[in-house]
C-alpha cells in the first residue's frame, strides 16, 4: 500500500541586498502543509557569499529577520501578532510579495509523504 501524499506549498527565502538590482541569494525554505498542520522554515546565512555584493549588510539584522520567520511559523506569543494567526494566515503573510532585504519567491505546490523530510530535501536542493 502506498503512503498517503499530502499537498504542500513552499517558497524560497531570499536575501536581496540591493532591491533595485534584483540580485539575490537563496538562504532558506518555508514549507506549509495544511493537512498536517505543518509550517516550518529552515535557513542558513551564508555570510561569505553575501559579502560579494557591493553594499554593506548588517548580518545581525539579517539573522534577526530570519529568526522572525521561525518565531512566526511556531506561532504563540513569541511570533507576535502575526504568530497568533491560523497556520494558513501565517504562511500567506510570510510569503506575501514585498520589496525588502528579505523576500520570498513565488509559492510553489507539490505532494509529499512527510513535510519535514520534504523541507530538508528542498533546502538541500535550492539553498545549499
Amino acid at each position: 500500500m502506498m503512503p498517503e501524499k499530502y499537498l504542500f506549498e513552499y517558497a524560497v527565502i531570499r536575501v536581496v541586498p540591493r532591491v533595485e538590482r534584483e540580485e539575490f541569494v537563496n538562504v532558506g525554505i518555508i514549507l506549509y502543509c495544511s493537512a498536517q498542520g505543518f509550517l516550518q522554515t529552515k535557513y542558513t546565512l551564508p555570510e561569505e557569499r553575501l559579502r560579494v555584493f557591493p553594499c554593506e549588510l548588517d548580518m545581525t539584522e539579517l539573522h534577526e529577520r530570519l529568526r522572525a520567520f521561525e518565531r512566526i511559523c511556531a506561532g504563540r506569543k513569541e511570533g507576535g501578532i502575526i504568530g497568533q494567526l491560523p497556520v494558513s494566515g501565517r504562511f500567506r503573510w510570510l510569503t506575501a510579495a514585498r520589496s525588502t532585504l528579505v523576500q520570498t519567491s513565488p509559492v510553489h505546490p507539490g505532494l509529499c509523504v512527510d513535510p519535514a523530510d520534504t523541507l530538508a530535501r528542498l533546502f538541500d536542493q535550492l539553498v545549499l
